[in-house]
C-alpha cells in the first residue's frame, strides 16, 4: 500500500513468525503501562486510562485466560516493567506515561509480539528497531483527536488574552486590569499557521475558522482541495517562508528523526517577534532551552502544551519555571471521553490478535517490517 515503505535495512532475523513459534497459541503474558489514578481512581467509573482502571478490559481478559500485569513503575533495571520484559507477549502503553521502548528492552523482549499505544504517537518506541524485530506496533488512530485539537484551541486562546495572569490575581487576592490588558488580544483577524495538517491539524483549522482568522497550514500532503476552500486555508509548502507571517503557530506534525529538535533558536529566530506557540504534538520537537530563551527575551509572547520531554518532566525543567506559559501535564489527549476511545480501540485490536486478525489498516505503525509512511 502506499501508506508504507519499507523500513531502513532488512529484517535484522527475527520475524514476527519466529517470535510467535516461541510463545504459547493459548495464554498471553500482556503489560499494560498507565499513569496512577491514585486518589482520583474511584471519582469516576469511566475513568480507565490509569492504573486502577486498567483500561476497563481485566475482566475480560482474565476470563480468557491470559495475565494482565498494570503498572505505573518503567523507568530502570529496577522497574515493574522490567521484571517483566522477557516473557511478556504484549505492552500496552499511552504517550501520556510512555513506557520508553528502547532497542535494548526490544532485544531483551524474547517473547515480544504486539506493542500497543492507547491513543495516538508511537515515538516512545524505537520504531526501527521493532521493525527489525519483526514486531507489530498500532495504536488507535483517531480516537483522541478531537480532544486534542479543542485544547489547543484553549491554549491559544488562555495565551492570547493573557487569561492566567488575571486568574492568578484572583487567587491572590489582587486587582490590576492594566496589568492583564496590557499584552491581551483578540483571536480575530489574527494568522495562525498549523505546522502538519493531518487529523489533528485539520479539526485545528475547522474549530478556528469561525473566529475570522487567516488560516495556513504547511504539510508534507496538501489537504483535500474542497476541505481545503470550505476551512479557507491556504497551503504553504516552505515552513520557513509562513513562519514570520504568523501570530500564532501550532504544532501539529509527529515526532520523528526529521522533526526531532526542528525548532531550534535560528528557526524560532524567524518567527515574527510576540509569536504565541502552542504544542501538543511533542516536546522534543522543540529544542527545550531555545524555548524558554525566547519567552524570557519576548521573541515569544507565550508557549503552551502539555508535551514534555521526557515525560514525566523533571522538577528542574526550565519550561516550568520560563515566562508567559501556559504548560501542564500531558493531559490533553486523556479526557473521559477520549479514554473511553482509546480502551475500546485497545480491546478490539487484543480481540483481533488474540483471533489472527488484521487490524484497521490505519492503525498500524509498524507491520511486517514496515514503518507507516509518517514515521519515515
Amino acid at each position: 500500500m502506499a501508506m508504507w515503505r519499507a523500513a531502513a535495512g532488512h529484517l535484522l532475523g527475527r520475524a514476527l513468525g519466529s517470535r510467535a513459534a516461541h510463545t504459547s497459541a493459548g495464554s498471553k503474558k500482556i503489560v499494560g503501562v498507565f499513569y496512577k489514578g491514585g486518589e482520583y481512581a474511584d471519582k469516576n467509573p469511566n475513568f480507565v486510562g490509569c492504573v486502577e482502571g486498567a483500561l476497563g478490559i481485566r475482566e475480560w481478559l482474565e476470563s480468557k485466560g491470559h495475565h494482565y500485569i498494570v503498572t505505573d513503575d518503567k523507568e530502570g533495571l529496577n522497574s515493574e516493567l522490567e521484571k517483566h520484559i522477557e516473557d511478556m507477549h504484549v505492552l500496552i502503553t499511552t504517550p501520556f506515561h510512555p513506557a520508553y521502548v528502547s532497542a535494548e528492552r526490544i532485544k531483551k523482549a524474547k517473547n515480544l509480539e504486539l506493542l500497543l499505544t492507547a491513543g495516538i504517537g508511537s515515538d516512545h518506541i524505537d520504531l526501527p528497531a521493532a521493525a527489525a524485530a519483526g514486531l507489530t506496533v498500532a495504536e488507535v488512530t483517531g480516537s483522541n483527536t478531537v480532544s486534542v485539537a479543542e485544547d489547543e484551541l484553549m491554549r491559544i486562546l488562555i495565551l492570547l488574552r493573557n487569561f492566567l495572569p488575571g486568574y492568578q490575581q484572583v487567587v491572590h487576592g489582587e486587582w490590576n486590569v492594566a496589568g492583564i490588558a496590557y499584552r491581551a488580544y483578540d483571536l480575530e483577524g489574527k494568522t495562525v499557521g498549523t505546522v502538519g495538517a493531518g487529523r489533528i491539524g485539520r479539526l485545528l483549522l475547522q474549530r478556528l475558522k469561525p473566529f475570522n482568522c487567516n488560516l495556513l497550514y504547511h504539510d508534507r500532503l496538501k489537504i483535500d482541495p474542497e476541505l481545503e476552500k470550505e476551512i479557507g486555508a491556504k497551503y504553504e509548502e516552505d515552513l520557513d517562508a509562513m513562519l514570520p507571517k504568523c501570530d500564532v503557530i501550532v504544532i501539529n506534525t509527529p515526532l520523528t528523526e526529521k522533526t526531532r529538535g526542528m525548532f531550534n533558536k535560528e528557526r524560532i529566530a524567524k518567527m515574527k517577534k510576540g509569536v504565541i506557540i502552542v504544542n501538543n504534538a511533542r516536546g522534543a520537537i522543540m529544542d527545550t532551552q531555545a524555548v524558554a530563551d525566547a519567552c524570557s527575551s519576548g521573541q515569544v509572547a507565550g508557549y503552551g502544551g502539555d508535551v514534555w520531554f521526557p515525560q514525566p518532566a523533571p522538577k528542574d525543567h526550565p519550561w516550568r519555571y520560563m515566562p508567559n506559559h501556559a504548560m501542564t501535564p500531558h493531559i490533553s489527549g486523556t479526557t473521559i471521553d477520549a479514554q473511553l476511545r482509546y480502551a475500546a480501540g485497545v480491546k478490539d485490536m487484543l480481540d483481533r490478535y488474540f483471533k489472527g486478525e488484521d487490524f484497521p489498516v490505519q492503525n498500524y505503525i509498524v507491520k511486517e517490517g514496515q514503518l507507516a509512511s509518517q514515521y519515515q
